[in-house]
């Protein structure tokens, strides 16, 4: 065949292939590729074909090749063809493909002589190439014929950049020397895109059809405009030959008695001819190789060393050893405790930097969730009003009361306490699932023994559910016994003195000065004359209520004491869809501007009587007049008899402090609790009785038996040690086998430039 100089390399680079391959790895020597520049019917396809050793491209004077062709070779035991667009089809005879080739680029080009950019691919699989990608372009041209556009140059001119501007592309720039090698377009493309000359080699053809008396010794020689990386002469079989089917060896056999019998070209023609310009590319490919096996190797050493120190222990491995399996499930169930108690603790060797879990998860669920669920049995102001209305009455029955009736505080108090109880078994669920989850992510150490995994889990699971059983009654005890005795002698509870000045103090002073009570969107209802209705963000505290243009309380439009004041029902408008309520001053003064009163909309009814139910807490009340008849009021409304108003609220503040007494106590000691009861106690089982009940579950040889994948990963690992070292071994045959040349010497070019 045509590629010997090629030869060479092709075991070394196959044998580095199968070393990878065996590692399931892709060996990315990433090759270059070699794309073919120049002008019209200057031998560029003839060059290619060389290089496949095959005739199977067009030929023809004018415009050939019409599309690229991305010509993949693929080094294989059998040689056969193969196109992208007839996925599935192998061609065996080389003058189909040419057939297909013409056939593709008319379907797209039409017959007339037209271009396209689309390139077909061709893949030849063959024992004698390289794993190498070749480009055929069409020839540069300057005028248009047939169907060709009138810029066919700058068409042929981009399709040829899409290719040689790729640093990994090397140009092979063809001239034909019976034309003005100074004028070369070929040459001028590749000086643009590769100004250093690195990746440029002249290739000069029809040497053999100069004119009589005329050569290119001095190009070839690069004295006369000279290359970086030199120019290599051919000569191609003319069309005379290829009709006469002249195979490529004896054209070969030809170029090379013209190098030896011509005077001008005897002495340099060991650098001349098709073989040469292969080994020149070959030695190319050969550096690249070189540059890249280097990191190869790093790459492929640090993968050994990691893989080192499990191989030791596979090396003298023995599967059925019952010694290996008794200290294999000692060894497991300790590192199973030792994981539990680092997850819990937080002592972890592998900190997880994803996400919480373990003792931060439930910390959390402590600290943070608990508390909030707590918090979240939010009172309904409205309801609990009422409730202490109803308690107070029901306490006095037939009489009136003169004073404040304890049992209607404690009553409220235990309904209160008793709502306690969902956060708290909710709290006990969470760290459950968090427990669970540890557990299982615990185990995942276990997954070489799948039986031993599954019974430890159900085990240690089973366990866990048990003290669930026991930490819920615990904590519902603990909430019982708050329910047992309402302590009012508590140093934190502020009493029923207090509690009624806080009262009596209530509109003229607040309890907490600045205590934000509500916040929320309301709608301002004023008259269309004096700016319309305007929805603003309200906030109402135990002194003022503040009105701002957005949530972000930045611009605040109003501030309105609360002296003085009281709420009222305004009728619903004919076509409002709001529900409105109304604050006036009681000594008739102005509100807001020159208005007696303010008129505030809220979407809902509901809305309504729960920001009343808010001013309420603030100390403003609703009107007296509006709850004349308490038996034609609806059942939800407020009594707003003085005494019992000021009765409620002094109930409600005891109700708040107390409460907050409980929460405090109950936020200390249901963590406590679980601690005690669920937590330690798994710590302790899996240290103290794991084992034990391991034992007795069953056989031990059936806990101890190794997974499919686990044996399978022994023996890939030790696959994987041995296929690295092949493949570092071959590396190292690579380097010393193969030598890289440096690159040759910047030249003098400067004649491209003056040529232009």
């Amino acid at each position: 065949m045509g590629n010997r100089g090629m030869e060479d390399l092709i075991p070394l680079i196959n044998k580095l292939q199968d070393a990878f391959s065996s590692i399931g790895q892709s060996c990315n020597l990433d090759l270059p590729q070699i794309a073919v520049v120049g002008g019209q019917s200057a031998g560029k396809s003839s060059v290619l074909e060389n290089f496949v050793g095959r005739d199977f491209l067009p030929r023809g004077s004018g415009i050939v090749t019409r599309r690229p062709l991305i010509l993949q070779l693929v080094n294989n035991k059998a040689e056969y063809a193969e196109f992208l667009h007839c996925k599935g089809k192998k061609f065996v005879d080389f003058d189909e493909v040419r057939s297909e080739i013409e056939a593709e680029t008319e379907r797209i080009t039409g017959s007339n002589k037209g271009i396209s950019p689309i390139p077909i691919n061709l893949r030849v699989y063959s024992p004698n190439v390289l794993n190498l990608t070749l480009i055929d372009l069409p020839g540069m041209t300057k005028v248009a014929v047939g169907d060709q556009p009138l810029d066919i140059e700058h068409q042929i001119r981009d399709m040829l950049m899409q290719f040689i501007t790729k640093e990994s592309c090397l140009i092979l720039a063809v001239t034909p020397a019976n034309t003005d090698l100074a004028n070369s377009d070929a040459l001028k493309i590749a000086k643009e895109v590769d100004p250093q000359g690195m990746r440029t080699i002249g290739v000069l053809t029809k040497l053999d059809l100069m004119d009589e008396g005329t050569d290119a010794k001095d190009i070839l020689e690069n004295k006369l405009l000279p290359l970086r990386r030199g120019y290599i002469g051919v000569v191609n079989r003319s069309q005379k030959d290829i009709d006469g089917r002249k195979d490529i060896r004896a054209a070969l056999a030809a170029e090379r008695k013209f190098f030896l019998s011509h005077p001008a070209y005897r002495h340099i023609a060991e650098r001349m001819g098709t073989p040469h310009l292969q080994k020149a590319l070959n030695q190319q490919l050969t550096n690249h190789i070189r540059d890249t096996l280097p990191g190869l190797r790093s790459k492929l050493q640090s993968q050994l060393l990691s893989l080192e120190k499990e191989v030791e222990e596979y090396k003298n491995f023995r599967p059925d050893d019952p010694t290996r399996k008794t200290k294999a499930l000692l060894q497991m169930v300790q590192q199973f405790g030792v994981d539990f108690e680092k997850c819990i603790e937080g002592s972890g060797d592998q900190v997880d930097t994803n996400e919480l879990s373990g003792g931060a998860k439930i910390n959390r669920i402590f600290h943070e969730r608990f508390p909030f669920e707590l918090v979240k049995i939010v009172f309904d102001e409205k309801d609990l009003r009422r409730e202490i209305s109803h308690a107070i009455k029901n306490v006095h029955g037939v009489r009136t009361g003169l004073f404040t009736p304890d049992l209607a505080f404690e009553a409220i108090v235990k309904k209160q306490i008793v709502k306690l109880k969902t956060p708290c078994l909710k709290c006990i669920d969470l760290v459950i699932q968090e427990l669970i989850n540890t557990v299982r992510q615990c185990s995942n150490k276990l997954n070489s023994y799948p039986r031993l995994r599954e019974e430890t889990e159900r085990i240690v699971t089973s366990h866990v559910r048990e003290r669930e059983g026991k930490t819920k009654d615990q904590v519902l005890l603990l909430i019982d016994i708050e329910l047992s005795y309402i302590n009012t002698n508590h140093e934190d509870f502020i009493g029923f003195a207090n509690a009624q000045q806080r009262n009596t103090a209530a509109n003229k002073k607040r309890a907490i000065p600045n205590q934000v009570i509500r916040k929320g969107w309301l709608t301002l209802n004023i008259s269309i004359m004096k700016g319309g209705s305007k929805e603003y963000w309200f906030v109402l505290t135990a002194e003022n209520l503040s009105w701002y243009k957005d949530e972000e309380e930045k611009e605040k439009k109003y501030m309105l004491p609360l002296d003085n004041l009281k709420i009222r029902d305004v009728e619903k408008g004919f076509m409002s869809t709001k529900h409105i309520f109304a604050i006036f001053n009681t000594e008739q003064r102005n509100v807001y501007k020159d208005l007696r009163q303010v008129e505030l909309a809220c979407d809902s009814q509901e809305d309504v009587d729960s920001w009343k139910a808010s001013f309420l807490r603030a100390g403003v009340y609703p009107e007296k007049d509006q709850a004349e008849n308490e038996d034609a009021a609806p059942a939800d409304t407020f009594s707003m008899d003085p005494q019992l108003e000021r009765q409620v609220e002094t109930i409600r503040n005891l109700v708040d402090s107390y409460i907050g007494i409980i929460n405090k106590s109950t936020r200390d000691l249901v963590p406590k609790t679980i601690m005690h009861l669920m937590i330690n106690s798994a710590k302790d089982f899996i240290h103290s009785e794991l084992l034990a009940y391991l034992y007795s579950s069953g056989d031990q040889n059936s806990l101890m038996e190794e997974s499919v994948d686990q044996a399978q990963r022994r023996d890939e690992m030790l696959r994987m040690y041995h296929a690295l070292k092949e493949a570092l071994h071959i590396i190292g045959d690579i380097s010393t086998s193969t030598v890289s040349t440096p690159a040759p010497p910047p030249v003098n070019d400067t004649w491209m430039q003056e040529a232009r």
